[in-house]
């Protein structure tokens, strides 16, 4: 069956994005000749992404505005914005839920949550997430989009692996 993996990226004290939705701080400590290519390994598992307006928003509009940098994925936007869905976007309003349900029902590789931290505790709050991948960037922000915030119940975890490099801390869990 596909897994649901959150694959994100977080300060240090728990921050996806500072007090104006931005992500320029996620960067390690020295320069990029000594970063490892994580990203490469962990999309060959992947076909599917599962991310909300706020992050399709910023990836369309700051990070990537000429270029769908997903083109190879299959995404489902979850938001109640009325879109055209394109070829391999798909935006929906069903409950992230009742989605991730009938796409682990289907075949295919595993599924991302790339960000949103409403949907990451959505899923958190029904157990819908199988492994957790958090890179914890070096920096402080002290404020901002927090990832883990009023979860309403513990999830126990297990590490399965730990990778530094650049001062980038890779934690990857399963549920236990």
């Amino acid at each position: 069956m596909r897994k649901v993996i959150l694959f994100i990226a977080m300060s240090l004290d728990g921050y996806i994005a500072d007090n104006n939705g931005n992500v320029d701080w996620l960067l390690g400590h020295g320069n990029d000749s000594e970063n490892i290519d994580i990203y490469s390994e962990f999309i060959q598992g992947v076909d599917t992404i599962l991310m909300g307006w706020n992050t399709y928003h910023q990836i369309t509009t700051d990070l990537s505005p000429t270029e769908w940098i997903y083109a190879d994925l299959t995404t489902y936007v979850i938001t109640h914005h009325k879109m055209n869905n394109s070829e391999h976007i798909y935006f929906t309003d069903e409950a992230p839920a009742a989605l991730l349900d009938r796409l682990k029902s289907t075949d295919g590789k595993n599924i991302w949550i790339c960000s949103g931290a409403n949907l990451v505790q959505q899923l958190m709050c029904d157990d819908l997430i199988d492994q957790y991948h958090i890179s914890v960037i070096p920096t402080i922000l002290g404020s901002g989009v927090q990832l883990f915030n009023n979860s309403a119940k513990e999830i126990k975890l297990k590490l399965l692996k730990t990778a530094t490099y650049n001062g980038i801390t890779d934690l990857i869990y399963t549920c236990r």
